[in-house]
C-alpha cells in the first residue's frame, strides 16, 4: 500500500480505509472474512467530486451560464476520465478482486477503475478531510481541463470579430489586466476594447480563455444571442 500511497501524494492515517476503497464487492462476496465493498465508498466519492469540480468551475468561470457548467463538469468526471486518472495511478495493480473477476480481467476493466477511483477519493476524504480530496483531484482535472476546453468553449472572439467587422473603421483589442495564483493554478484577466472602450471582461486558467470570456460578456452586452 506504500507505493499507491506515494502515487497518490498522500500517506494514510488510517490505512485501512485505503484498503476498503480498493475492496471490489466480487472479493468480498467470496472472502467474506469481514471485507465490506467500496461501493458505499464510492457513493461518497462521487459526491465530493462533484463538489471539488463544481466549486473550481463556479470560482475560474464566472461568466459561464449554469448550461456551459454542468457540460463542462460531466466532461471532467464521466467515467472515461475517471478511468484515465486511476489508470495514471495504476489502482488496478492493488485492487482486491473475486477469482472470477480477476479472470475476467477486472483490473482493466474501466467502470471498476472508475469506481475505484472515486471510492480512494472518499477514503481520502474520510482520512484527512476536503484539502487534501480537492489536492488530489484537482492534480488531474486541471490537466484534463486542457483537453476538453477547446470542444467545450464556442469562439466567442470569431463571432464578435464578425460583428465588429460589419464597420470597418471599429478595431477590437484583448488587453491582460491581470493575473493571480501560483504558477500550477494561474488565473488571467482580459479586457476586450472597442477603439478605446471597454466592452467586455473575462477570466480563465489561461489568456486564451480569458479572452474568450470577454468577448462572450462583449456579446451578452450588445445583446447578441450566443
Amino acid at each position: 500500500m506504500k507505493e499507491l500511497e506515494e502515487k497518490l501524494q498522500y500517506r494514510f492515517h488510517d490505512p485501512k480505509l485505503l484498503e476498503h476503497a480498493l475492496c471490489h464487492s466480487s472479493y468480498a462476496n467470496e472472502v467474506r472474512n469481514g471485507h465490506t465493498s467500496n461501493e458505499r465508498l464510492e457513493f461518497l466519492g462521487d459526491s465530493v467530486l462533484s463538489i471539488v469540480v463544481s466549486d473550481y468551475l463556479y470560482r475560474n468561470f464566472p461568466n459561464m451560464p449554469e448550461g456551459e457548467l454542468t457540460r463542462l463538469r460531466a466532461s471532467l468526471v464521466c467515467e472515461k476520465s475517471l478511468c484515465a486518472f486511476s489508470r495514471q495511478l495504476e489502482i488496478g495493480r492493488f485492487l482486491l478482486l473475486g477469482r472470477g473477476e480477476e479472470k475476467g480481467g477486472g483490473r482493466e476493466r474501466d467502470s471498476i477503475l472508475a469506481d475505484a477511483f472515486e471510492a480512494v477519493l472518499a477514503a481520502m476524504y474520510l482520512d484527512g478531510g476536503m484539502e487534501p480530496a480537492r489536492k488530489h483531484v484537482m492534480r488531474f482535472v486541471l490537466a484534463e481541463l486542457e483537453h476538453t476546453e477547446d470542444e467545450v468553449f464556442k469562439d466567442y472572439k470569431t463571432a464578435l470579430q464578425e460583428i465588429i467587422q460589419r464597420n470597418p473603421e471599429e478595431s477590437v483589442e484583448y488587453v491582460l489586466t491581470g493575473e493571480s495564483g501560483p504558477d500550477h493554478d494561474k488565473r488571467f484577466l482580459v479586457e476586450v476594447h472597442l477603439n478605446s472602450n471597454v466592452i467586455g471582461k473575462g477570466k480563465g486558467r489561461n489568456k486564451k480563455q480569458a479572452e474568450q470570456m470577454a468577448a462572450k460578456q462583449a456579446l451578452e452586452l450588445m445583446g447578441e444571442e450566443i
